[in-house]
């Protein structure tokens, strides 16, 4: 069983910037795929970004590219998304996922781009 906590969201208005983490409890962390999701109301879970096991593969939906960075520390069990220029677009949800012979999800952290 793995737990996957995230921290990180909150308010912040049009253009700024907030910084997701999410603590995994596996000691077999490094061989996890690692994704970011965001659900809003009425809409489907959608895949935000994800990273490779080792790191060396990232992927992101088209409307975050060029914004958003996902990045991963093996060493502390931590995979972080790090949104820049935020649009009202992008609140949401946010959920961590962790992929390796099965999946686990987070709790979700609530992201608000509002002025």
């Amino acid at each position: 069983q793995v737990q996957l906590v995230e921290s990180g969201g909150g308010l912040v208005q049009p253009g700024g910037s907030l910084r997701l983490s999410c603590a995994a409890s596996a000691v077999t962390f490094s061989m996890y795929d690692m994704r970011w999701y965001r659900q809003v109301p009425g809409k489907e879970r959608e895949l935000v970004a994800a990273i490779s096991s080792a790191g060396g593969r990232t992927n992101y939906t088209d409307s975050v590219k060029g914004r958003f960075t996902i990045s991963r520390d093996n060493v502390k069990n931590t995979v972080y998304l790090q949104m820049n220029s935020l649009k009202p677009e992008d609140t949401a949800v946010y959920y961590c996922n962790a992929v390796w012979l099965r999946q686990y999800w987070g709790q979700g952290t609530q992201v608000t781009v509002s002025s």
